[in-house]
């Protein structure tokens, strides 16, 4: 009813994960960049970490649709952490294409160790992706690590990425895992937004829904506080906020939203406690330290177009904690 309203094309703060939104902020690039450096450098583990909706999923889409066009990769997606180490092979296996069903978990490790030194052979790249790894039981994660000893004198054949809630630093760090947090090659965070992230970010996302730049901003640089403010620099309440303050606008007829139309969709939301924003009170981190995973994706950005194929002037080169496995 609004889009009409505000002359837009889609609703510009969908809380789906659509890669066609997909803003790449400093933090996203930096993400987004260890991911791919880390998969593509046969690195064996990757983990991203970040707070509960700052866009962690969105990422996980986004490079799921870059490792679609790669012939010469394969990749297993597992989104359900809750399962056994059993369970856990042969939702892997399947995923992978590979008959699981009635096997014992001698004859699953059996089968993948085949699938994955078969691959490897012929130069191919395979992936075992898994979200909301906070949930992970530190059994199973023993079991992942153990995966990553399928291995030839110079290469991993299984290229893990862990992405969860900052519950998985936690585990990662504790004593009872430091074998497997000796063996994370890249490590990295996703981070809530700035203010001038934020911004943009709003910005962008009026711009893919077809807002024209030139004509009077929908949200202006008050009501922009005001969302900063509220979400913490969180992009799901900055998504939900900024939905909920067009249809408030809509309602009362205004050309675009006011600080005042802010205060009442936190106060419906229950948001109304301003908590101090995330973002400040972390270091920023210079460029030259990560140059060198961003330039992993440089050619990627300039050889395909995308959401984000031309946008890397809106992020910082990424962080990338690299180890020696």
């Amino acid at each position: 009813m609004y889009k009409t309203y505000f002359n837009l094309a889609r609703n510009p703060f969908e809380l789906t994960p659509d890669p066609v939104c997909f803003v790449p902020t400093r933090w996203h690039n930096e993400a987004l960049a260890a991911l791919y450096y880390g998969i593509r450098r046969h690195k064996g583990f990757v983990v991203v970490t970040g707070e509960v909706g700052t866009g962690k999923t969105l990422l996980l889409r986004c490079l799921l649709g870059l490792l679609k066009d790669s012939e010469d990769l394969a990749y297993a997606y597992l989104f359900n952490a809750r399962l056994s180490p059993t369970e856990f092979l042969q939702y892997t296996l399947t995923d992978f294409g590979l008959h699981a069903s009635g096997k014992s978990k001698y004859e699953l490790l059996l089968d993948l160790g085949q699938f994955l030194a078969s691959r490897n052979s012929k130069k191919m790249t395979t992936v075992l992706i898994v979200d909301e790894a906070h949930h992970l039981s530190a059994e199973l994660l023993e079991e992942i690590r153990l995966l990553s000893n399928l291995e030839t004198t110079n290469d991993k054949l299984l290229q893990i990425v862990l992405v969860g809630q900052p519950e998985l630093d936690d585990k990662l760090d504790s004593f009872e895992l430091r074998q497997l947090k000796q063996r994370i090659a890249v490590r990295t965070r996703l981070l809530p937004l700035g203010p001038r992230e934020t911004r943009v970010y709003i910005e962008r996302r009026l711009q893919i829904a077809g807002a024209d730049p030139n004509s009077t901003p929908i949200f202006p640089e008050q009501a922009i506080q005001a969302v900063y403010r509220y979400s913490r620099g969180l992009p799901r309440l900055i998504n939900s906020i900024c939905e909920n303050a067009l249809i408030a606008a809509y309602a009362r007829q205004s050309p675009y939203v006011t600080p005042d139309v802010i205060e009442y969709v936190v106060e419906e939301l229950r948001l109304n406690i301003p908590y101090p924003p995330a973002a400040d009170n972390i270091k920023r981190h210079s460029d030259a330290d990560v140059q060198r995973a961003i330039d992993t994706l440089l050619d990627l950005y300039t050889s395909r177009r995308g959401p984000f194929a031309n946008d890397l002037s809106l992020g910082i080169p990424p962080r990338v904690e690299e180890r020696t496995s």
